[in-house]
């Protein structure tokens, strides 16, 4: 380790070359600006659609779950959804299960 002390005391403060003042606050703010408008802004829109879309949830909707379930809202309460899946079968989803609802008849066309 103590072949890299004499390279270091070599050098001189007079000989040193300023540092790029600006280009390290452009490349910086450029960064940022990119990471805004590629990730920030299209996941909070994307956020904001899905909270509408659970916001809007009524009995009779048909919808489709994350896990690819389809079926027909029966039930709204606060936290959670009943969807008719066949004639017989009720299950119970939380509401962020829902990822869209489909326009209506899709389930008898189906």
């Amino acid at each position: 380790m103590s072949f890299f002390i004499p390279a270091a005391m070599a050098q001189s403060a007079e000989g040193a070359a300023p540092a790029g003042g600006g280009f390290e606050w452009i490349f910086l703010i450029g960064f940022l600006v990119i990471f805004y408008l590629m990730i920030w802004r299209p996941q909070a829109k994307r956020a904001k659609e899905h909270k509408n879309l659970i916001g809007g949830l009524a009995t009779g909707d048909e919808v489709v779950t994350g896990g690819g379930i389809l079926g027909k809202v029966k039930k709204v309460t606060d936290e959670f959804v009943v969807l008719e899946v066949s004639d017989s079968q009720e299950l119970k989803f939380q509401k962020g299960a829902i990822v869209a609802v489909l326009p209506k008849g899709t389930l008898k066309a189906i």
